[in-house]
């Protein structure tokens, strides 16, 4: 049974988290059940739209397990078995790999519903949220340049509030205008996605494997042209499906074309029964960035610690980001409940500049893999090439899919394993 501190006041903690997606509630629920006293505090109000495919591989699953979700089909969770490849004329169906280390399903669930259960659950775990709390900008002490909490503004009244916390949290997303205000910039060599997302009423809406459209057509033009990025096509369990693509900025034209329309004339090339028709539209297309491969460092700093995409951390191979934002959401608790038990600050300190080593250490040498492979994607050619001819070999497909999302045991794993957790050791981890 954890004991939980008595806060000094409402707007004093131990931490304070901002932001209420999945990295923001998943480090405020393990820091909750550490027996810490946390402050989540989300900018809109639950339930809320976020862009996303909706679909979540087992590295996702393995931590909604490890929350204490109820993932049950009862519960309203669409399970999955694993990922539909389309590409040069051919359909690969590959289920997710038997592992020790995570399960051999995904699931579906709508970011809006997926989100406010994270944070309910952190808020069960005796992190204090609160909603509709706008953070304007860090709290910063002129003598050392700590972070030593925020200002913001809260409820309908916008009224000014300030929260203090000897450690803040950023988990406020790509835009994470915490970081910004700490100095913290993005780095340019790093890769950025864009995903854009609709919603159609569809037949196709109890799928059980995610789909995979690996040649995303222009046919728009006299001459059909290849883009750079893939398409996809998940069910919702719901009568929807969530259709998207997702872009990389590697491509020459990525700033030159209107991805929207590219996902209407993607979806006006569909079979028609498929009911991906500007009729059978739910919703808006909407976009957002994907910020890969640690685009925003040092993931600590004078109190500061970055989680999810606020750190860049979503995976240059598929673009995934909620494990990733769940993974490093735990991460960083773990390391900050360390450093609360130590004596001293000068102790504190140097547990907490473990966490940069420790992300560095799990994902270091994997996204820089993830970086030669977005540089060779983001060519056409190359990308129409490999999907051409490895798609004809199932065993090839099945080695790049645990490549692709990250599906490995440590130890004990088959020949696959080794070579992808070999080649993540020997790559530089920068």
């Amino acid at each position: 049974m954890t004991v939980v501190t008595e806060p000094l006041s409402e707007n004093t903690a131990d931490v304070i988290v901002v932001g209420a997606g999945p990295a923001g509630s998943t480090t405020a629920y393990h820091l909750a059940r550490a027996g810490l006293d946390v402050l989540l505090l989300e900018k809109t109000e639950f339930p809320r739209e976020k862009v996303c495919g909706d679909g979540l591989t087992p590295r996702a699953v393995k931590q909604l397990v490890a929350m204490g979700i109820d993932i049950s089909e009862e519960a309203g969770w669409l399970r999955n078995k694993g990922l539909r490849i389309i590409g040069g004329g051919v359909r690969l169906e590959l289920d997710w790999p038997d592992l020790a280390s995570f399960p051999d399903y995904g699931l579906v669930r709508r970011r809006d519903d997926f989100d406010e259960q994270l944070a309910r659950q952190a808020q069960k775990a005796g992190a204090r949220l609160f909603e509709r709390c706008n953070v304007s900008g860090p709290v910063v002490d002129d003598r050392t340049g700590r972070i030593t909490g925020v200002k913001a503004k809260l409820g309908e009244e916008k009224r000014e509030v300030t929260f203090h916390a000897p450690l803040v949290v950023a988990a406020d997303g790509n835009s994470t205008r915490l970081s910004l205000a700490m100095g913290l910039h993005r780095r340019e060599d790093r890769p950025m996605g864009v995903a854009v997302r609709t919603y159609f009423e569809s037949p196709r809406h109890g799928d059980d494997y995610l789909e995979s459209w690996l040649e995303l057509w222009d046919r728009r033009g006299p001459q059909d042209r290849l883009l750079p990025g893939y398409g996809w096509i998940f069910g919702m369990g719901d009568g929807t499906s969530n259709v998207g693509l997702g872009v990389l900025n590697t491509s020459a034209s990525f700033k030159e074309l209107d991805w929207r329309e590219i996902l209407k004339a993607w979806c006006a090339s569909m079979p028609e029964d498929w009911g991906y028709t500007p009729e059978n539209m739910t919703g808006p297309i909407r976009g957002a960035a994907l910020p890969m491969a640690f685009n925003r460092q040092p993931h600590y700093t004078r109190g500061l610690l970055l989680v999810g995409d606020a750190g860049g951390l979503v995976n240059p191979f598929n673009g995934e980001g909620i494990a990733y934002a769940m993974e490093s959401g735990q991460l960083a608790a773990d390391v900050i409940v360390q450093a609360h038990g130590r004596a001293t600050p000068a102790q504190r300190e140097l547990a907490l500049q473990r966490y940069p080593r420790v992300l560095k250490d799990t994902y270091g040498g994997y996204y820089t893999l993830g970086r030669a492979f977005v540089k060779l994607i983001g060519n056409p050619k190359v990308m129409q090439i490999a999907t051409q001819r490895g798609l004809t070999h199932p065993m090839l497909m099945k080695f790049t899919l645990k490549l692709l999302a990250n599906l490995t045991d440590p130890t004990g794993g088959d020949a696959m394993d080794r070579i992808i957790n070999g080649l993540s050791k020997v790559a530089p981890r920068s």
